[in-house]
């Protein structure tokens, strides 16, 4: 069992998840056969009170459980035929672990005790949340660990719904993500989004990286990092130069971005022993070797695209002179499925084989 110190101490309250409730309770984001359980349940007058204890099978970083903890906390309770509505929580005893916790396989992360009608029809829910936040918060503190101590940047907005982006953003936090690329992102603890010059303006000032650089720190807070794209021409370590030299102590730093079908022009005469496509050690020391005989040694770098913690470990390994990494699509892929069963009935077990109760003692009640 995981024995690590709490990251976070706190819970978010339900408001900040700005929950449709209203559907939420009536099963529209539900499975069909938990609505069946709570209707049969009410209508036959049947209210077992219940313990129902929920895991996942792998090792994660648990994420996803303050909004999980919103949803029985704001729909728990009966939608009568009537229309009416019962509140059911105060009838809840509910015990969590907290966001961020790390987790074993197995290991009870949330328990909830009660009239089984008040909450059978959240399940897949409050299972959603922690399947979905749990995984982006897993991949983030893998990448993080890579690279540590060098900040990681969470840049998937781009390959998925923007609907997720706040809980994602949120897990990405408090996995240790140091900044997001969308106020989104950034809104369940109070930041805002980070960004670079990006190609779409080097693009509208005609591929003049430096013009764009230029108009963005005339427009922009002058307290704000400013980071530059310099891949738009194909030669990272020139068009750093000139941005460098143009910019002066406003620029913060250079952000290379080759695409991994394409070769730096700095590389051309350097191939043979390596691969040269894309963002790779050698056109990362081509680059700070640059900024550095130049006088710019003060110029991070910070690299992106197709980065995932396999790939910054080897980087790391090799000691490439990167400042800080930007993470996309990596973050978003796999699987972190938890899963609920009903282990207690009326007080005694009462779950399918295999499923036993498993008390945890790191669970805390929640009020």
């Amino acid at each position: 069992m995981s024995v690590l110190p709490r990251v976070t101490q706190t819970r978010l309250p339900s408001e900040i998840f700005d929950l449709p409730v209203e559907k939420i309770r009536t099963g529209w984001y539900s499975d069909a056969y938990f609505n069946h359980t709570q209707k049969v349940l009410e209508r036959d007058g049947h209210r077992p009170r219940v313990l129902v204890q929920v895991f996942t099978r792998r090792a994660a970083v648990l994420g996803g459980v303050d909004e999980a903890l919103a949803v029985l906390r704001e729909c728990a309770g009966l939608m009568r035929d009537d229309g009416t509505w019962q509140p059911g929580w105060d009838g809840l005893e509910v015990h969590a672990l907290y966001d961020g916790d790390e987790i074993e396989p197995w290991e009870s992360v949330l328990t909830i005790e009660g009239d089984y009608a008040h909450f059978c029809h959240l399940e897949t829910v409050y299972l959603g949340s922690l399947a979905r936040r749990s995984l982006v918060a897993t991949n983030v503190r893998e990448v993080v660990q890579a690279a540590a101590p060098k900040p990681i940047m969470y840049f998937p907005a781009r390959h998925d719904h923007y609907r997720v982006q706040t809980g994602d953003g949120y897990a990405a936090h408090i996995a240790g993500a140091i900044g997001v690329s969308t106020d989104a992102q950034a809104a369940w603890w109070g930041e805002r989004g980070l960004g670079t010059v990006p190609h779409g303006l080097i693009a509208a000032y005609h591929g003049d990286t430096v013009a764009a650089a230029e108009a963005f720190a005339r427009c922009s807070d002058p307290g704000q990092n400013l980071v530059v794209l310099v891949d738009f021409d194909n030669d990272c370590a020139g068009t750093a130069l000139k941005v460098a030299d143009a910019l002066g102590d406003r620029l913060w730093g250079v952000r290379l971005d080759t695409s991994g079908t394409m070769v730096d022009r700095s590389l051309w005469d350097m191939m043979g022993r390596f691969d040269p496509r894309g963002v790779n050690p050698q056109l990362v020391w081509n680059v700070r070797n640059a900024l550095d005989a130049a006088g710019h040694s003060g110029v991070r770098i910070v690299v992106s695209g197709g980065f995932n913690a396999e790939k910054i470990r080897a980087f790391e390994a090799q000691g490439v002179p990167v400042d800080s990494y930007g993470v996309g699509s990596a973050l978003i892929r796999g699987a972190c499925d938890f899963t609920a069963d009903v282990v207690m009935v009326d007080g005694r077990a009462g779950g399918k084989r295999g499923r036993e109760p498993l008390p945890n003692p790191r669970l805390e009640r929640v009020a």
